[in-house]
């Protein structure tokens, strides 16, 4: 199955008709990558994922392969040739037998319906632990452990639990636990530090919302009110249940975090036009 989600790519820096894609320039050999969503053709917080990437390749000890005025030139390249506007655009770095591709091109999106928003989704608990967390690369084997147990069980969302039985995030999200008015979330160093959650936190510190950085143990889940995830696609998302474990959806502290997250979202797109 074609990854790419459209008509055009680039690689390296040229837009290529979609039949030239190539999956072994994204899951052969070793690749970095970030996804962006796209809001109205145009990507939300663009700088932020761009110094991620450049953490990431600095991490594994890669060569940074195109430019950030470079990379900001091929995405609306990308999205004026395919017209796309919704959806979310990946950038792949690739090493492979002494050889470096570097591709941008949309993804299928995978965004919560409304109903899914409303009533909350079903998170499972998978016993495993990325091996650099922070650094965003592409592990094809663990994705598709994963991937299959979703299908299995009927899930949304797989929430990682280490040997120490504690948990750390979910495969593609970042995870936060609700008790009373005090939210409870992984320590920087155990997780990739997501986007969404890195501005969830700066908004908890405007509004004064307490938070707590630790990790919940995975038989300890039943003791709190709410759990929700943060991610570029379901942005912020609660879960209705993880494995047999119920929770509490209606939560105006989560909408609340939603709304001034979308705001934030806006104000991004605005600098990256300008």
């Amino acid at each position: 199955m074609n990854e790419c989600y459209g008509n055009k790519f680039i690689l390296n820096g040229n837009l290529q008709p979609v039949e030239m894609f190539d999956n072994s320039l994204v899951y052969e050999g070793d690749s970095v990558y970030e996804v962006l969503r796209m809001i109205r053709g145009n990507p939300i917080f663009f700088h932020d994922h761009l110094e991620r990437l450049a953490t990431s390749v600095r991490l594994q000890k890669k060569t940074f392969l195109a430019d950030i005025p470079t990379l900001r030139k091929d995405i609306i390249s990308l999205a004026r040739s395919d017209k796309k506007r919704e959806t979310n655009v990946k950038i792949v770095f690739n090493y492979k037998n002494g050889e470096t591709n570097y591709l941008v091109y949309f993804i299928e999106p995978g965004y919560p319906s409304e109903s899914q928003y409303k009533k909350g989704v079903k998170g499972i608990l998978f016993f495993a632990e990325r091996k650099d967390p922070e650094s965003k690369v592409i592990n094809h084997r663990l994705r598709s452990s994963i991937y299959h147990k979703l299908i299995l069980e009927s899930g949304y969302e797989a929430i990682l639990v280490n040997e120490n039985n504690l948990i750390t995030e979910g495969s593609r999200s970042n995870i936060f636990f609700l008790k009373g008015e005090t939210l409870t979330t992984a320590p920087d160093n155990v997780v990739l530090n997501g986007i969404t959650r890195k501005h969830i936190l700066e908004i908890c510190v405007e509004n004064k919302i307490r938070v707590e950085f630790a990790c919940v143990k995975a038989d300890e889940i039943k003791e709190y009110d709410a759990v929700f995830m943060t991610g570029t696609s379901p942005m912020v998302l609660a879960f209705y249940c993880i494995d047999n474990y119920f929770f509490n959806v209606n939560i105006s502290l989560v909408e609340r975090l939603r709304k001034l997250y979308l705001e934030k979202a806006e104000a991004s797109v605005r600098m990256f036009r300008s």
